[in-house]
C-alpha cells in the first residue's frame, strides 16, 4: 500500500492541485464542529509520514498533524511558505479526502496540494468511544458524504477518516508548521 502512496501521488494530489482561492463570505469554507479532545504524538505521525514516502521526500508537519509535502532543496523559510500554501489551497476549496488504508494498520487521508492527515490506529482505537459519538461532527454544515452504506453513513473506516479530516480544519484554521523534515 506504501508503494501506491508514492506512485499516485501526481494521479491524486497533481490532477486536483488546481490554484482554489478562499472566498471573502461569512461561513466560508465551512467548517466541522469536531475538535478531537486528543492530540496524536507528533512524532509518531513524522515517523509513519517518513516511512510512507520511503524517506525520499521533504514534508512539513504542522501542529495537529497534518502534513505537506515539499520539493527538494527548499529553505526552512521557503518550506515554511510553501506548506502554508498548500494547506491554504485545501482550506480554500473544498476539502475532498482519498482515505487510504496503510500497510502499518494505519489510515493516511489525503487532499489535494500534495498534503495529508495520518490516523494512528492505536490512538483511534484507545478514543474510540469519542469517534462513535462524535464522528458526525467532523461533517461541515449541509455536507453530504456518498459512501458504500449511503449518504452520510460511515463505517469504522470512514469515521477514523472523518477523525483525520477534523485534524486538518485545525491545523487550517490556525496554520503553525511545527517541524521540517529532511530526506536522506
Amino acid at each position: 500500500m506504501r508503494r501506491s502512496f508514492l506512485a499516485g501521488l501526481d494521479a491524486v494530489f497533481g490532477a486536483a492541485g488546481a490554484k482554489a482561492q478562499p472566498q471573502d463570505k461569512p461561513g466560508f469554507p465551512p467548517v466541522p464542529a469536531w475538535h478531537p479532545s486528543f492530540a496524536q504524538p507528533l512524532d509518531r505521525i513524522a515517523d509513519r509520514v517518513r516511512y510512507y514516502l520511503d524517506g525520499k521526500r521533504d514534508f512539513a508537519l504542522f501542529g495537529h498533524g497534518t502534513f505537506a509535502i515539499l520539493a527538494d532543496g527548499l529553505s526552512d523559510d521557503a518550506a515554511r511558505m510553501a506548506a502554508l500554501a498548500a494547506l491554504a489551497g485545501v482550506y480554500g476549496a473544498h476539502p475532498d479526502m482519498n482515505p487510504l488504508p496503510m500497510d502499518d494498520g494505519n489510515i493516511l487521508v489525503r487532499y489535494s496540494h500534495y498534503t495529508g492527515t495520518v490516523v494512528l490506529s492505536d490512538v483511534a482505537k484507545a478514543h474510540w468511544a469519542e469517534i462513535e459519538a462524535k464522528h458526525l461532527n467532523g461533517l461541515t454544515t449541509d455536507e453530504v458524504l456518498i459512501t458504500p452504506l449511503g449518504p452520510n453513513k460511515f463505517d469504522d473506516f470512514g469515521k477514523q477518516a472523518l477523525l483525520g479530516r477534523a485534524y486538518m480544519f485545525l491545523d487550517a484554521q490556525a496554520p503553525e508548521v511545527v517541524a521540517i523534515h529532511r530526506h536522506g
